[in-house]
């Protein structure tokens, strides 16, 4: 599910900065070392709580503010969130399940435009899960095949720099609405899905999704997951449920991170 860091080349979504790697030899002796750099969110990741807060409050997880998150030093901040340590040192580990949508809504002829702003229907991933045969139980890890990686894959660098160029970008994504929030929060431990914003973007109500999941519950939002070989994989054992492993990178104060992520059967 890990999309390569540097998937997106020079051009990544929302602006972010691109992977750029650099070897180099280590002379006299026959070794090479590296060095990485790149935004977080350029390539697959788990958002974190320091990533979004409530808008109109300006407060992440736990009232934690922009001021304090940029205030070096401060213990009281690390054990406000806490939950981001948890994640740091132990993972997100647990049973997950694939509602592959694109598959289903292709053999529904439901029509969908990945790079335009609009809505996944929460009865429409219900049905997902019907037609998969898949039993949601409390605690998932919810996995979102949308078709975005498809669409990215079938569209040209020339096409994506014109996308690119709209801002805010559009995505379609899971819908904005209070009976969503319900069943996110009634199901499931941590939400992912393969677009960049996991939601539809921009919002068509007057919140965010992430403001919910990430500054009010903390709940992990994971992004742009390579969920091709999965789908493939999941339709050959007509299976959709796995176990999952994350272990996230570990960065003290770190907003985000790669998954590092595996589905075991």
């Amino acid at each position: 599910m890990n999309w390569p860091l540097d998937a997106q080349k020079d051009i990544p979504f929302f602006n972010r900065q691109a992977f750029h790697k650099n070897v180099y030899d280590k002379s006299p002796r026959c070794v090479n070392d590296d060095t990485w750099t790149f935004n977080t969110q350029s390539s697959s990741q788990w958002d974190g709580l320091r990533h979004f807060a409530y808008q109109k409050e300006r407060k992440f997880y736990n009232g934690v503010t922009m001021d304090q998150i940029h205030a070096e030093g401060r213990q009281q901040l690390a054990e406000l969130l806490m939950p981001a340590l948890d994640m740091a040192q132990h993972g997100i580990v647990g049973r997950g399940i694939l509602l592959d949508y694109h598959t289903w809504r292709e053999d529904n002829k439901i029509p969908h435009e990945a790079f335009k702003t609009g809505s996944i229907k929460l009865e429409h991933l219900k049905e997902v899960a019907k037609a998969q045969g898949t039993e949601i139980k409390y605690g998932d890890i919810l996995i979102i095949r949308s078709g975005f990686m498809a669409a990215y894959n079938a569209t040209s660098r020339q096409e994506i720099e014109a996308l690119r160029q709209v801002q805010p970008p559009n995505f379609t994504g899971v819908e904005q609405s209070e009976a969503m929030l319900e069943w996110i929060w009634s199901n499931f431990s941590a939400v992912a899905g393969d677009q960049p914003s996991f939601e539809c973007w921009p919002s068509q109500r007057e919140f965010y999704l992430h403001e919910v999941l990430l500054a009010g519950w903390g709940c992990p939002i994971g992004e742009l997951f390579d969920l091709e070989a999965l789908a493939e994989h999941c339709k050959k054992e007509r299976r959709w449920n796995f176990f999952v492993t994350s272990e996230v990178c570990n960065v003290p104060g770190g907003v985000a991170s790669p998954p590092n992520i595996l589905a075991i059967f």
